[in-house]
């Protein structure tokens, strides 16, 4: 008999950020996030309880994508980052941090924990208006005339995370490399229909990372001993290629019935009759003078000798991923049958063999499509995976430049800018707004002080030596400086470049530190700038898209954890 257990009656947990032990958990996230940020955060290894596989990474997806967290409200700020990750790559260690900070802040605050929530949603509604505004001092606009920008926003990406293990020289290379496939794959505007290509990432492990190259197509990597068996007797094809692109397996076995059954005749062998079949769809290849086949499964070992013989280049184990990308690449449609059209034959310009470290590919060149690969090299395998997570932050950063043309200011001056004009509005709110909001003037001056406090503290975090952090009373840019620096001197002779690296230091720029108690002052305007911002070079950026969306995850999924009343856990 099975064992029978009497159900646990349902673990519920009333006001759960009271308890000591998630308000630590909360600190101890915060903390352990906020010294992964920048380009000289310290790195993380993550590893499960059991051994095996040991992550080395500052990335906020590989980060929590490691950890086991129990309770609830950790899992859904967790949660929260993972999924604005996985839809904008970038930008992650600045929702969590800033949605800790916030958290941590406004339990300590007189206020009612719905009125906090509410004049926060306020306070990011006026960041999300001044960020969108042409009036923004810390937003320039993309020109992409000129490629100045998007290596800067490219080199700032790749900067940001130190387990990549690159020295500038190699930043700047690759760099190039990702700027000049996303060139590749913008269709030109006199495209009949403009469709943004692709851009495929390939690893090698072992060649120095100068080795690395943009190349156009698909490389597709063939094992150094299958070349005999794959290559035809008469080589490679040679140019205008005809192609058979199948997403069925031809191995020649039976596709899955469910629960159904299969009723075979008397006398008939069901795998004669599936590599009868199989040497049917051969011959009508040949036929069609389609010169080669790529199966995203498994070829039958008799079709891929019919085919080789016939002089037919036959590849598969293709897998998903590159499905689509070839596709794309060839204009072929994917084979789903025994039975193809012609129609569905898609066409190459030319296959080579390559050849990077020890791998070995087959290099599919396309006539005029904008897909093309980028081999990363890169001295061990750990910082290769890291180097791959990153340059795929920054092609999707600057996928996102395609649909708003902006880039903030990166290295803390964005943040710092932002507190300094919340601050000057708060200071200057007329009456009627606060009877809009249904609160008090010192009520909203607290969430304010709050909100900016939370803002600065993300900019802090991008100093992990000790260092004083200061910003100036014109622009609100960051400044570090080293803890020696007298912060209430006119001007600091170690402080030389804000952080976006936009700003230097002058004779008579007054300073504070930066989260100080100070007169609340207004920051110029972007008039005031702009023709700075248009002489500047190798300034850090950040990506607008990534960071505004950032900004609202943050704020709202700490309004959720704020709100909690209730936890409910069922233990059976």
């Amino acid at each position: 008999m099975e064992r029978l257990e009497q159900r646990t009656p349902s673990l519920c947990t009333a006001a759960p950020l009271t308890a000591a032990s998630l308000r630590e958990s909360l600190s101890v996230m915060q903390k352990m996030l906020s010294s992964c940020y920048g380009p000289f955060g310290r790195l993380k290894q993550v590893h499960n309880g059991s051994g095996g596989y040991v992550a080395t990474t500052s990335q906020s997806s590989a980060l929590l994508g490691g950890l086991s967290l129990s309770h609830p409200a950790l899992q859904l700020l967790a949660a929260s980052i993972r999924n604005h990750v996985s839809t904008f790559s970038d930008s992650g260690l600045f929702a969590g941090i800033l949605c800790c900070q916030l958290i941590d802040r406004c339990l300590n605050l007189p206020v009612s924990t719905h009125r906090v929530i509410k004049l926060n949603k306020s306070l990011l509604d006026m960041c999300l208006s001044y960020l969108k505004s042409e009036n923004c001092a810390c937003k320039i606009n993309v020109d992409f005339t000129h490629s100045t920008s998007l290596l800067d926003v490219t080199r700032s990406v790749l900067c940001s995370k130190p387990a990549c293990m690159m020295t500038m020289k190699e930043v700047d290379y690759v760099s190039l490399l990702v700027v000049k496939a996303f060139l590749y794959k913008v269709p030109n505007e006199s495209h009949p229909k403009p469709l943004l290509g692709r851009t495929l990432i390939v690893t090698v492990e072992g060649p120095s990372l100068m080795e690395s190259a943009f190349i156009p197509g698909v490389l597709i990597e063939m094992p150094a001993y299958s070349w005999s068996r794959l290559i035809p007797s008469s080589g490679l094809p040679s140019t205008s290629i005809k192609l058979a692109l199948f997403s069925l397996s031809l191995c020649g076995e039976f596709s899955d019935t469910g629960g159904g059954v299969i009723d075979v005749m008397a006398g008939v062998d069901p795998e004669k009759v599936m590599l009868d079949q199989l040497i049917a769809l051969g011959t009508q290849l040949v036929n069609d003078h389609v010169q080669v086949v790529v199966c995203q499964k498994v070829i039958h070992p008799s079709l891929r000798q019919y085919l080789k013989e016939h002089e037919v280049l036959a590849v598969d184990r293709l897998g998903a991923t590159l499905m689509e990308p070839l596709s794309q690449m060839t204009g072929a449609q994917p084979i789903a049958s025994l039975c193809p059209d012609s129609a569905c034959y898609g066409s190459l310009k030319q296959i080579s063999k390559v050849s990077y470290g020890y791998k070995h590919y087959l290099h599919l060149l396309p006539y005029d499509t904008a897909v093309g690969s980028i081999v990363l090299c890169n001295r061990n395998e750990t910082s290769l995976k890291e180097l791959k997570r990153t340059c795929q932050t920054a092609e999707h950063t600057l996928n996102l430049l395609l649909k708003e043309p902006w880039l903030l200011l990166g290295g803390g001056c964005t943040e710092a800018h932002i507190a300094a004009y919340i601050r000057y509005k708060s200071s200057n709110l007329h009456g009627g707004h606060l009877e809009d909001l249904r609160c008090t003037a010192s009520e909203y001056k607290l969430v304010a002080d709050c909100f900016c406090s939370s803002l600065e503290a993300v900019a802090r975090s991008l100093e992990h030596d000790g260092g004083e952090i200061l910003t100036d009373l014109q622009d609100g840019h960051f400044w570090s400086a080293p803890p020696d620096v007298n912060a209430n001197a006119e001007h600091a002779e170690s402080v030389h470049k804000c952080g976006c690296q936009l700003l230097q230091r002058k004779d008579g720029l007054k300073w504070s530190v930066l989260g100080s108690p100070r007169q609340p002052f207004s920051p110029r305007s972007h008039s005031d700038v702009s023709l700075r911002l248009l002489a500047a070079q190798n300034l850090i950026l950040d990506g607008f898209t990534a960071k505004c969306h950032a900004l609202r995850v943050a704020i709202d999924t700490a309004a959720l954890i704020l709100d909690l009343a209730y936890v409910v856990k069922d233990g059976n």
